[in-house]
């Protein structure tokens, strides 16, 4: 993260990147795992690192994550410059494998760092809420009762400046191909929304 060296923000990411409270829950030890910057305009919060990303220590370092940047239509570059796109998920750390995918984020993340973290990003224009953790996060009272839902009624959403997304994973091909309408009608609405407020910040 750009910035002072002890500005609010740097500290509590540093803060954030020391802690230590699930650690006896995680199989591969704590390493939390943000991007931020104050001048960020985009906020992108999925649910946690998977093990590949906790290997690196570079979030959505994956195939989820070149799929989400295809989506965007960004390169590694821009989505990786923090004044651009700021990158929290519901849980830092990589929480362990289940039977399908990962386990869940570990909830004292969101409990103990969101309420803190959230209002210093002050300049985001929108939120990708990616996958039911952050869509019950950002959108407590107007999600639908499944996740699909709450992805049909994008623009509802869109109006209050929040995105629910799918994950892109690639164990998701199967609700893609279900539900073309996602790529049709989601995803140009999308990448035309983040592309007019970078447009916006550039003119200014």
């Amino acid at each position: 993260m750009i910035g002072q060296e002890h500005d609010p923000l740097s500290q509590l990411v540093a803060d954030i990147r020391s802690c230590r409270i699930c650690e006896q829950h995680l199989p591969l030890g704590p390493r939390p795992i943000l991007r931020v910057d104050p001048a960020a305009s985009i906020l992108l919060v999925g649910q946690a690192p998977g093990r590949r990303v906790h290997e690196t220590g570079i979030p959505w370092n994956d195939p989820s994550g070149d799929r989400l940047r295809r989506w965007l239509g960004m390169d590694r570059d821009f989505f990786y410059n923090e004044k651009h796109v700021a990158i929290v998920p519901m849980g830092f750390c990589y929480p362990g494998s289940a039977t399908r995918g990962d386990l869940p984020p570990r909830p004292e993340c969101a409990a103990t760092w969101h309420p803190r973290l959230f209002p210093m990003l002050n300049q985001v224009q929108l939120t990708l809420a990616i996958g039911q953790y952050a869509q019950a996060y950002f959108l407590p009272k107007s999600r639908s009762k499944s996740l699909t839902e709450t992805v049909a009624a994008w623009r509802f959403h869109l109006e209050s400046g929040v995105l629910p997304l799918p994950h892109p994973s690639p164990r998701n091909i199967k609700w893609f191909q279900d539900r073309p309408w996602f790529e049709s009608e989601v995803m140009p609405a999308m990448r035309a929304r983040v592309w007019e407020v970078f447009g916006a910040i550039s003119e200014e």
